[in-house]
């Protein structure tokens, strides 16, 4: 019995650590090149979701003679609206194709507004960060100027 214990070895702990250290090494390389593509799979889902969204609103508009009001919101795009102006031409399965309204990267509601500051309406996100202003991820982000977002942590 002796013997046999003799012959069977574990590992040393310049071993354990060395294994250790390998692991965490894979582990940082393979987080960090998440990141990015997670900034650019959350950049893609703004900018299809805002298009989405606007061309949803550009169908509304040309069916009625306008567009929904601010208290009506972009729920107006999946259910008909009961309140004035009630539109006369709604399409049966609403103007997004599903019964939820798109939420931004950060699982927040997009912001409408109607009239709009600049435009016939506004509709954007607060970024990353959920408050006005920022840079990067964390700017507001609208149709009008989602082409200047830049995710990319190494241009911040």
């Amino acid at each position: 019995m002796k013997r046999i214990l003799r012959k069977q070895k574990g590992f040393t702990l310049t071993e354990i650590l060395i294994a250790l250290a390998i692991v965490a090494i894979m582990g940082t390389v393979v987080t960090l090149s998440l990141l990015g593509n997670t900034d650019k799979a959350n950049l893609q889902k703004l900018k299809s979701d805002l298009g989405t969204i606007e061309m949803a609103l550009q169908n509304y508009k040309l069916d009625n003679g306008y567009y929904p009001t601010t208290d009506q919101g972009l729920r107006a795009l999946i259910e008909k609206p009961t309140t004035n102006p009630v539109p006369q031409n709604y399409p049966r399965n609403g103007y997004l194709g599903s019964r939820a309204i798109p939420t931004d990267p950060w699982k927040r509601e997009y912001i409408y507004m109607q009239p709009g500051r600049n435009h016939d309406y506004d509709l954007y996100t607060l970024g990353a960060d959920g408050r006005p202003g920022g840079e990067g991820e964390n700017m507001d982000i609208s149709p009008w100027n989602v082409h200047e977002a830049n995710f990319n942590r190494d241009n911040q």
